[in-house]
């Protein structure tokens, strides 16, 4: 996995070669390192930050004896990339579920073909397997044919599904299901939404009402890793729209570029919890910043 963006960071470490870290050695490194980071889904804003901020710290710095300048650089890019990740925060999932008022409600959010639903189903398989009671929300009451999957995914998963009709409130079917998880005394309501365009008012303005209405303890962002410039721009707009907590980006065993991971942090300040790593409920893993980063900037990177 983001075996462009892991290449492109260590190619640039490895161009560093002098014993004082000039602007100009700087400027041609990152001429090279930028190309590398766009081609790698990087947003042009994260690439124009680092790029600062690397000049500010490290032009003129004077390396002691025992360092070089591929050490002092990699070190340094270490640090940025990890205070990027920090600054956002995390968020455990299962912790936070324990110590709230019962239900604990999760929305769902982002557009059709992520793998929002199965990213649901995979959620709700985690939780169950922590030893929660949970009920799911088929909120999408747009797409043919959602109810359904959705409904497939409970039967297997042995997890009550809340629907109502298509062209239904997804508001209501939202709100049902808090109630019934209350009636019930569930854990979790886990709400699916309808897949959205980023640039549909009309369909962004109903999100914010399911939101106002079902009163969600947790907003995920879901996310195709593959999708690039489009998976970012989406978080953007998503994130102005509903303040979302956190992201989970599928697809990441196919993603060979690595970079939206890096960009809807930088742009949201938010985490990113999980990462969908292939079709089996099992596939979804924490996403580990510290691991990221030390495989970007890694000698064997």
């Amino acid at each position: 996995m983001f075996d462009k963006i892991k290449k492109a960071f260590s190619n640039t470490i490895k161009k560093v070669s002098s014993k004082e870290l000039t602007e100009k050695e700087l400027d041609d490194i990152f001429f090279d390192l930028e190309l590398a980071l766009l081609e790698s889904d990087v947003a042009q804003e994260v690439i124009e930050d680092l790029e600062k901020a690397m000049k500010e710290e490290l032009v003129g710095r004077e390396l002691d004896d025992n360092q070089t300048s591929e050490e002092v650089v990699r070190e340094w890019l270490r640090n940025y990339l990890l205070a990027l990740f920090d600054n956002a925060g995390s968020i455990d999932i299962i912790d936070s579920i324990e110590k709230a008022e019962k239900p604990y409600v999760i929305v769902f959010l982002g557009i059709n073909g992520t793998g929002k639903t199965t990213t649901i189903a995979k959620v709700a398989n985690l939780l169950k397997k922590e030893g929660f009671s949970i009920v799911m929300a088929a909120g999408d009451t747009h797409r043919a044919g959602a109810i359904e999957q959705l409904s497939i995914h409970g039967e297997r998963l042995g997890i009550r599904v809340i629907a109502q009709r298509y062209g239904a409130d997804p508001a209501a079917v939202g709100k049902d299901a808090v109630l019934y998880a209350r009636s019930h005394r569930l854990d979790v309501v886990l709400v699916d939404t309808a897949g959205r365009m980023q640039t549909s008012k009309n369909l962004m303005d109903e999100m914010s009402k399911i939101i106002r209405v079902v009163k969600p303890d947790l907003k995920i962002f879901v996310g195709d890793s593959l999708a690039g410039n489009d998976t970012i721009n989406q978080a953007r707009e998503f994130y102005n729209y509903t303040n979302f907590d956190g992201a989970i980006l599928t697809k990441a065993d196919a993603d060979v570029k690595g970079g939206a991971a890096l960009s809807i942090v930088h742009i949201t300040n938010k985490p990113v919890l999980y990462i969908g790593v292939g079709q089996e409920y099992d596939d979804l893993v924490p996403f580990d910043p510290k691991q990221f980063v030390d495989s970007l900037v890694s000698n064997n990177a």
